[in-house]
């Protein structure tokens, strides 16, 4: 689906069903390098268990035109007003790796528009390797090399796929390599950079954390630091999986999601 806002396109997954304005709207964000297709396992299932289900390429990202947003806030009121464009009053709002610092971001600056926070690969910082940030800057294949690697859990460097005959690790290199230039960098340089301060003070809305004991991005110790903070927060593990989860593991994923968004 596409949608015209703010001057640019802006595509959507939605399950391949129409946007139903009686279901509870439910927005994924995806994180650094990447776009819609990282929730592939869980939009059509989302949208076929009561919910419009809705993924969305940010600016420059997928299948979304526009000029790149360089910062996690500029981000986060951008999104705020894609979600008063659909007027489906205010949403559920799904995040991964940068698109937690985004959904976080949102929900603290524009609480009208976020009903619940779900957050897969989650931490209140996300300080990048010089190597990796370097290696983005240059548009070196290096970054997508280094970000898958780091990315996945043991078992994924080795087998496991819910499309039987292709390798995990590979699939999620080729879509950060299709990334346009810049697009890396510019992401991994907003991670980097954002600075939460007290998120947990502003951000009214239940959360639901996702962590996986394999994932060496944002880590469980980090993860556990910034649930620590809120009030209202429900911490889910995942055992053997790393920061890819909705990938790793796209039935306890969908589960897991299932229930939060109840």
């Amino acid at each position: 689906m596409d949608l015209e806002f703010q001057g640019i396109t802006v595509n959507f997954a939605t399950g391949g069903v129409e946007i139903d304005h009686s279901q509870p709207p439910v927005l994924m964000v995806h994180g650094a390098g990447m776009d819609r297709t990282v929730w592939s396992q869980q939009t059509r299932y989302l949208a076929h268990h009561g919910f419009s289900a809705m993924a969305v390429d940010l600016p420059g990202h997928g299948d979304s035109s526009g000029e790149l947003l360089s910062t996690i806030d500029e981000m986060a009121d951008w999104l705020a007003g894609l979600i008063r464009s659909l007027d489906l009053g205010p949403v559920r709002l799904v995040g991964h790796s940068m698109g937690c610092l985004i959904a976080l971001e949102t929900a603290a600056r524009h609480g009208d528009v976020t009903e619940r926070l779900v957050l897969m690969g989650a931490a209140a910082a996300m300080p990048v390797h010089p190597d990796l940030l370097g290696a983005a800057e240059r548009n070196e294949i290096l970054a997508p090399q280094l970000m898958t690697a780091w990315a996945h859990g043991t078992r994924a460097h080795i087998a496991g796929n819910p499309t039987p005959g292709l390798w995990m690790r590979s699939g999620c290199q080729a879509l950060l390599e299709r990334a346009a230039d810049g697009v890396i960098y510019n992401d991994l340089f907003a991670c980097s950079s954002y600075e939460a301060g007290d998120i947990a003070g502003q951000v009214k809305c239940p959360i639901t954390v996702i962590v996986g004991s394999e994932d060496k991005m944002t880590p469980p110790k980090a993860t556990a630091q910034l649930v620590a903070g809120f009030s209202e927060v429900e911490l889910l593990h995942l055992e053997g999986i790393g920061h890819m989860m909705m990938l790793e593991a796209p039935d306890q994923i969908r589960e897991m999601m299932l229930t939060a968004l109840q």
